[in-house]
């Protein structure tokens, strides 16, 4: 029974582009793996970008300075 968790920001992830990910991933662990995909389990958690950081810096201070 495969667990998949994937973060990513919120910054406009579509529903569209959340199916896509969860039914590629799944696809991935039954191709690679030989998963079945009834039991294969893709969560996808939206994490404010206050929330996330690089390198020692939040992200945005992160992106402006790597932007440079």
């Amino acid at each position: 029974m495969p667990y998949v968790n994937i973060k990513v920001t919120r910054e406009g992830v579509t529903p569209d582009q959340k199916a896509e990910l969860i039914s590629g991933v799944t696809d991935v662990l039954v191709r690679i793996l030989d998963k079945n995909p009834a039991t294969t389990f893709v969560v996808i958690d939206e994490v404010a970008l206050e929330n996330w950081g690089i390198g020692g810096v939040p992200v945005e201070q992160y992106r402006n300075t790597s932007a440079r």
